[in-house]
C-alpha cells in the first residue's frame, strides 16, 4: 500500500467536509428513554458516562457491553488528589499506574502487565518517547481504560488495552471554576475553567475556556517543573441535529527528568561492600546541564450530525505537534544486566565505593501526527433484533524524529574520569563541553506510519440478549529511512451478554490485536505482525435498589508471533515465541447513601516467549477508596481514604533475577464546601512510605513517590 500526502489532503478534506455536516448524545434520540432512565442516570454518576468520543465509541452503557471498561470521571479523581495522568487510574482494577516510580518524562501506565497507549477522544496523540508534553487532569472530563485487545476498533496496538481521556468541551450554561492549589515540595498551581454560550448567538456557538499554571519542585533535588496549559475551544450549534466543537491546546513544560537510574546494590538491597543503603532520592544528574522540556500544539475536531431517525455521523479529525529537548546524566549500566562501580571493574582505588561512572544523554525529538476517524450509526430493526450498527473509518499519518548524542560512560571505561560521581556524597559541576556531545550527535532519520483502517461492529439485542460482532481491516506503511514496509492486518471481535432482571451480567468475549514488526528474517522475508487473541469472560452486578456496578473478569491473553527464544544461532525462523498472560479483575463502585465506596483487585500470571515473568509488573494489586459526605448540621464536610496495594514484581533473565518486594500506601482527603467555595485538603502515601516500584536486570531500580500534602481551594459560579 502507498498513502502520498496528496492522498492524505484528499482523504482528510473529504472527512473535513463530512464532519462539517455533524455531536454528542443523539443517539438517545432515536430511540424512547428507557423505563429506568433514573436508576441508569444514578449509576452513570456513580461509574462515568460513556460517549461517542470514549474508548468504545459508542453510547452502550458499560453493563451492556461483553468487555472490561473502566471509567474515571474528572470529579471524582480530583477528590483523590490525582495530579497526573497516572494518579487518576491508580484506583482501577487491572492497571499498574506508576509502573516506573516518581516520573516527569511520562505517565507509564500498564493494563494487565503491559504497556498501553494514550488516546484523547478516541484518536492516538502519544507516538514513539520523549517527543511531547503530559496530559493534564486539568483539561478532561474523564479518563477511560478499555482493557485487553482493541484492534477492531483501533487497528494496531497493545494487546493490554488503551487509555482515553476525554476533553472538556463548551456547555449551555454559563459556569466556570477558579482553582488554587498549595502543597509541599514548593508546589503551586492556578487553574481556571470558564463556559457557557456566545453572547448574541441565541445559543448556537458556545464557547470554553480552560488554563493552568503550575511551578513546583519535586522529591528530587534540582528536579523542578514550570507548565502552562491553555485550552480553547468552541462549540457550533447550527440545528438541534447538529454539533460540531474545535478545540485547540497549548501546552508548555520546562523541567528536569525526574528518574535518576540509581543503582540496584544500596536500592534494592544494601550495598554489597559498605553494607548500607543509598538515599533513594539522590540527584545523580548535573543541575547545568540537565533539563527536560516539552511543547506541543494540537487542534481537534469533534463532529457529530443526525441524518434522520436511523442514521448519524459522528467524527474526530486531530493535528497534533510535540517536542522535547532532552539532557541528562545518569549512572552508567555495564556487564551482564548489573550495574558495577569503579573500583569493582576497573580496581581504581582512587573512588569511594559508591563512585559511580556516568553517561551524558542529549536529544532533541519531534513528532506531528495528521489523523480522523469517521463513523456512521444506525439504530434499526430486523424481525425480533434490535441493532445498534457502526461503520468507521480511521486514518493517521505520524512522523518522528530523534536526534540524539550518547556519550557512555563518560569516558571512564576508557580512562578518563573527569565526571565520575559519588552517589553518597554528591559533588556538581563536572560535565562534559558542548563541543564533545556535537561531535557525537546523531542526525536521526525522521520515522513515518501510516494506516489506514476499515471497520465494522454491530451489536445485536434480543430480548435480554446482546451480541457483539466485529471486523476490521487495516495496511499499514511504514518507513524508518533505512525500510520502506506494508503490513496489512485483519481483526476480528465477538462477544455475548445476558441480562438477568436482578441485575446480574453474565458475559463472554474474543478479541484481537496486532502490531508491525519491522525488518526481515534470515532469509530475507518480511517479519509477520505480532498478533495477539483474548478470551475473556466475567459478570458485571447493577443494584436494583441503589447507584452501582462491581464487575468480576477473567481473561487470557496469548501473544505470538514473538522472537523465537529456542531458535538456534543461524536460524531463520525468529517469530515464533509465544507470551501467555492469565488473570483475574475485581472491580467496583457503590453508592451507599452518604458514602461512596470504589474497589479494585486483579492477581496476574504473566510469561514472556522465555518463561520469565514480564518485567516490572506486579503479581497481584488492590485498592479501595471510601468517601463519606455526612448531612444536617455536618452538610458540606466529606472526608475519604484509600489504600493502595502493589505486590512484588519481578525482572530476571537467564543470569539475573531482581525481585522488588511489594508495597501498601494510604492516601487520605478532607473537604468542606460552602455557597460557591469549595476546600480540600489531600495527601497522597500519608505515612510517607520509602518504596521501589520496580527495579530493571539492566541494573537500575525506580523510587516510588513520597508523601505528597496539596491545600486546594475553589471557587465556583454560574448556573
Amino acid at each position: 500500500m502507498s498513502l502520498s500526502k496528496s492522498g492524505y489532503s484528499a482523504g482528510v478534506i473529504a472527512l473535513l467536509t463530512a464532519l462539517s455536516f455533524t455531536p454528542q448524545a443523539f443517539a438517545q434520540a432515536a430511540s424512547s428513554e428507557p423505563a429506568d432512565a433514573e436508576s441508569r442516570q444514578e449509576t452513570i454518576i456513580v461509574a462515568g458516562e460513556v460517549d461517542a468520543f470514549g474508548a468504545t465509541k459508542t453510547d452502550t452503557p458499560i453493563t451492556e457491553t461483553a468487555r472490561s471498561v473502566s471509567i474515571e470521571p474528572a470529579d471524582v479523581f480530583i477528590e483523590r488528589g490525582a495530579l497526573n495522568l497516572s494518579q487518576t487510574v491508580s484506583y482501577v482494577s487491572g492497571v499498574t499506574a506508576e509502573t516506573y516510580g516518581f516520573s516527569t518524562r511520562g505517565d507509564w501506565v500498564t493494563s494487565r502487565g503491559l504497556s498501553i497507549p494514550r488516546y484523547r477522544d478516541s484518536i492516538q496523540e502519544l507516538f514513539g518517547s520523549y517527543n511531547t508534553t503530559r496530559v493534564e487532569p486539568w483539561t478532561v472530563e474523564q479518563v477511560e481504560v478499555l482493557r485487553g485487545p482493541a484492534s477492531v476498533l483501533y487497528g494496531q496496538g497493545s494487546p493490554g488495552g488503551l487509555l482515553n481521556v476525554v476533553s472538556k468541551t463548551p456547555r449551555e450554561d454559563f459556569g466556570g471554576s477558579l482553582v488554587a492549589e498549595l502543597g509541599n515540595f514548593d508546589r503551586y498551581q492556578l487553574a481556571g475553567d470558564i463556559t457557557g454560550p456566545v453572547a448574541g448567538t441565541d445559543g448556537q456557538l458556545l464557547f470554553r475556556m480552560v488554563g493552568l499554571y503550575r511551578n513546583t519542585g519535586s522529591q528530587v533535588d534540582y528536579v523542578d517543573e514550570e507548565t502552562g496549559v491553555f485550552m480553547p475551544s468552541l462549540t457550533w450549534l447550527p440545528s438541534p441535529d447538529t454539533r460540531l466543537t474545535l478545540i485547540g491546546i497549548h501546552q508548555d513544560t520546562k523541567g528536569d527528568v525526574a528518574a535518576q537510574f540509581i543503582p540496584v546494590e544500596g536500592t534494592l538491597f544494601p550495598h554489597n561492600v559498605t553494607g548500607e543503603y543509598i538515599d533513594q532520592d539522590v540527584y545523580a544528574g548535573e543541575p547545568d546541564f540537565n533539563f527536560f522540556d516539552t511543547k506541543s500544539d494540537q487542534i481537534t475536531l469533534l463532529g457529530e450530525h443526525r441524518i434522520n431517525d436511523y442514521w448519524r455521523l459522528e467524527g474526530t479529525a486531530l493535528w497534533r505537534s510535540g517536542e522535547a529537548a532532552y539532557q541528562q546524566a545518569w549512572p552508567t549500566f555495564t556487564g551482564a544486566g548489573q550495574s558495577r562501580y569503579l573500583n569493582q571493574y576497573l580496581g581504581v582505588p582512587l573512588f569511594t565505593e559508591t563512585t559511580v561512572a556516568r553517561t551524558f544523554y542529549a536529544a532533541d525529538n519531534t513528532s506531528e501526527q495528521y489523523a480522523a476517524d469517521l463513523r456512521a450509526k444506525s439504530d434499526f430493526s430486523t424481525g425480533a433484533l434490535e441493532h445498534n450498527l457502526l461503520l468507521g473509518m480511521q486514518y493517521q499519518d505520524v512522523e518522528t524524529d530523534n536526534n540524539t548524542a550518547y556519550f557512555f560512560g563518560g569516558g571512564a571505561l576508557s580512562g578518563d574520569f573527569s565526571y565520575v560521581f559519588d552517589l553518597a556524597n554528591p559533588v556538581y559541576g563536572n560535565y562534559p563541553d558542548q563541543a564533545v556531545l556535537d561531535a557525537i550527535y546523531t542526525d536521526g532519520t525522521p520515522q513515518q506510519v501510516e494506516d489506514l483502517g476499515l471497520y465494522v461492529s454491530d451489536q445485536i439485542s434480543y430480548e435480554n440478549w446482546r451480541f457483539t460482532l466485529g471486523l476490521r481491516y487495516d495496511e499499514i506503511e511504514s518507513n524508518t529511512g533505512a525500510v520502506t514496509q506494508s503490513d496489512d492486518a485483519i481483526s476480528t471481535s465477538v462477544g455475548v451478554l445476558y441480562q438477568f432482571e436482578n441485575g446480574l451480567s453474565p458475559y463472554a468475549s474474543y478479541s484481537e490485536s496486532f502490531e508491525p514488526v519491522i525488518g526481515t528474517d534470515l532469509n530475507g522475508n518480511q517479519f509477520e505482525p505480532e498478533e495477539a487473541r483474548q478470551y475473556e469472560v466475567g459478570l458485571k452486578y447493577e443494584p436494583t435498589n441503589f447507584p452501582g456496578l462491581v464487575t468480576l473478569a477473567y481473561y487470557d491473553i496469548e501473544i505470538s508471533n514473538l522472537p523465537n527464544p529456542n531458535s538456534l544461532p543461524g536460524n531463520a525462523s525468529q517469530q515464533q515465541g509465544i507470551s501467555t498472560l492469565r488473570g483475574v479483575e475485581l472491580e467496583g463502585r457503590l453508592q451507599l447513601d452518604n458514602v461512596f465506596l470504589q474497589f479494585a483487585a486483579s492477581t496476574i500470571d504473566a510469561e514472556d516467549p522465555n518463561g520469565f515473568r514480564l518485567s516490572g509488573q506486579p503479581d497481584s494489586t488492590a485498592s479501595s477508596w471510601v468517601t463519606w459526605r455526612p448531612e444536617g448540621a455536618w452538610d458540606g464536610f466529606r472526608v475519604g481514604g484509600g489504600v493502595r496495594y502493589v505486590g512484588e514484581s519481578v525482572s530476571e533473565t537467564a543470569t539475573v533475577r531482581y525481585d522488588t518486594p511489594s508495597y501498601t500506601l494510604g492516601d487520605l482527603m478532607i473537604g468542606y464546601e460552602w455557597d460557591q467555595w469549595d476546600f480540600q485538603i489531600n495527601a497522597r502515601n500519608i505515612a510517607d512510605e520509602v518504596y521501589l516500584t520496580s527495579c530493571l536486570t539492566r541494573g537500575d531500580c525506580f523510587p516510588g513517590l513520597r508523601r505528597t500534602v496539596v491545600a486546594r481551594l475553589a471557587y465556583e459560579f454560574g448556573s
